[in-house]
Formats: structure tokens, C-alpha cells, sequence
């Protein structure tokens, strides 16, 4: 069972709509009861990073997250704002993040290259695929393409945890994995056929 944490951020009935559709069971979890049961747990984001930490912290469910991720090694999959929580710490805000893959969160504004482009990063994007289970490297090519919107970024500090890039002015990192921790700065539920095969194979690991 997927269980897709519900604590109030990322579209969380797109992702229903597509498991449904690959007839693999997954339900919502707005409740430490329905996390307890996922075989594999998806974390979604959107909007401010601050903003998306405190309704975790809030929702009662960062505890049991923290034993579920690290202590049983259930694979989650943070997605767009949900990877960038895996990381330490955000540009974007003053709350730490959860810690999970060693790393920062930094503003394209920032960058000397991307801060002369327009903002977010919004649309369809290739990846630079070095390796992952996620998504096969034969698909490395120019349909290859996934849905973007962001104006942030995860940069991990071991880059042997970074699965694949995209370019917006620059490298950066897109999908991101250490042992049971998965995180994608695209929108799987946005990309189509190749979002759609992300997912599956994340139900499989």
C-alpha cells in the first residue's frame, strides 16, 4: 500500500488518480494510522518551504514519518517541494528541514547564471540521467521530459546521492536517493507517460 502523507500540501487526488489508473493500491494518510500501513510513502509539496515544514510539524504525523523513514527503512518519495525537505536547510525559510539526504536549498535568484532567467523555472525540462531505479536510462533522450515549477533547488553535499540533473542555466540536481529516500524536483503526476513510469517503478523497489 502507498500511503501519500496528507498533512495540507501538493496535490494529493493526481497521484490517487494515476495509481488507480496503474491498478496499484494507494491511499491517502491524514493520520499516523494510515502512515503505519504503507508499504512505500510518497511526501508531495507545494508553495513555501517554511510554510510546507510547519504543516508537517503540525500535523502530528513528523514523528512517525521519522521512524518509518529511518528506523524501518520504508522508501518514501518526496516530491517538487516534498524533496526539498529531505535536505537540511532552505534559502527559502528559517525552519530546518528533515535531515534526511545531507544538503541545501538554494534560490536560482542566487545563481549568477539563472538569476538572468526567467523565474520559476516552469515547463518541460530533460533529465541527464547517471543512474536510478526510478527511471531507465534507455529514456535518456529528447521525449524524455518532465514538468518543472520551481524556483529553488536541492544541492546535495555527496553528490554520489544525485540520480539525475536538469540544466537551467546550470546543472542542478532533479532526482536525488540515498538507501530508502527518493526525492524528484519535477511534477511525476504533471509528466505524463514518464511520470507515470516513475511511479510504477517506485511502487516496485
Amino acid at each position: 500500500m502507498i500511503s501519500i502523507v496528507d498533512y495540507g500540501s501538493g496535490n494529493i487526488q493526481a497521484f490517487l488518480n494515476i495509481f488507480n489508473k496503474l491498478g496499484i493500491k494507494a491511499q491517502r494518510a491524514p493520520d499516523t494510522l494510515k502512515l503505519k500501513e504503507a508499504s512505500h510513502l510518497i511526501l508531495p509539496g507545494v508553495g513555501h518551504f517554511d510554510h510546507a515544514m510547519k504543516k508537517l510539524n503540525n500535523s502530528g504525523l513528523r514523528d512517525c514519518l521519522d521512524n518509518l523513514v529511518n528506523d524501518l527503512k520504508i522508501p518514501v518519495l518526496g516530491i517538487c517541494v516534498g524533496m526539498q525537505m529531505l535536505a537540511d536547510k532552505s534559502e527559502e525559510g528559517m525552519l530546518p528541514g528533515l535531515g534526511w539526504i545531507p544538503g541545501n536549498v538554494h534560490a536560482f535568484s542566487s545563481n549568477s547564471i539563472s538569476s538572468k532567467l526567467p523565474l520559476p523555472h516552469m515547463g518541460w525540462n530533460k533529465l541527464n540521467i547517471n543512474q536510478s531505479v526510478l527511471i531507465s536510462s534507455e529514456n535518456n533522450n529528447h521525449l524524455s521530459e518532465y514538468y518543472f515549477l520551481h524556483s529553488y533547488y536541492f544541492d546535495a553535499k555527496d553528490k554520489s546521492h544525485v540520480n539525475a540533473t536538469s540544466d537551467y542555466g546550470f546543472n542542478f540536481d532533479a532526482v536525488i536517493n540515498h538507501q530508502n529516500i527518493f526525492g524528484v524536483q519535477f511534477h511525476p503526476e504533471k509528466s505524463h507517460e514518464y511520470g507515470e513510469k516513475l511511479l510504477k517503478n517506485f511502487s516496485t523497489i
